[in-house]
């Protein structure tokens, strides 16, 4: 699977563990940034590459890290087909993939250590859209809010 990863100040040394267990794991990993520390950088400016990469279909899913997942979120979401959640545990993880086809996993890295990340990551990584019929339903009626606000 290609993930793309991105992150702000808060998020950097976490997205640099991310990168190295999705590797690991034989992904394909790009990385939005930020590739060097800044403390003044802002998340909804990786937010948007690596929203726009999944948007355009250029990466299957993408994971942003913020201080706190919130930010990553509400930036991730403002890109049209990006379907962003911060979940902070494994039933999240992969329901929201399995249910709502989520497609970016937003995480704080104030909230959760590394090893938490790693579970989660991985849940969502290996998580599946069901298809199933009320799934669908209300994925479309998500779908046509999207289109038609």
């Amino acid at each position: 699977m290609k993930i793309i990863l991105a992150a702000d100040h808060n998020g950097f040394e976490l997205k640099q563990i991310i990168s190295e267990i999705l590797k690991n794991e034989g992904h394909t990993v790009i990385d939005a940034g930020p590739h060097s520390f800044d403390p003044l950088d802002d998340y909804p400016d990786y937010a948007k590459i690596m929203a726009e990469s999944v948007s355009l279909g250029k990466s299957d899913r993408g994971i942003m890290i913020c201080g706190s997942g919130v930010g990553a979120s509400v930036a991730a979401n403002k890109v049209k087909g990006v379907r962003a959640a911060m979940c902070h545990d494994l039933y999240s993880a992969h329901q929201g993939v399995e249910h709502d086809d989520l497609n970016v996993l937003c995480l704080g890295s104030r909230i959760i250590g590394s090893e938490v990340a790693r579970e989660l990551v991985m849940t969502f990584v290996n998580a599946k859209y069901t298809h199933e019929e009320r799934h669908q339903r209300r994925l479309e009626k998500v779908l046509d809010m999207e289109n038609n606000f």
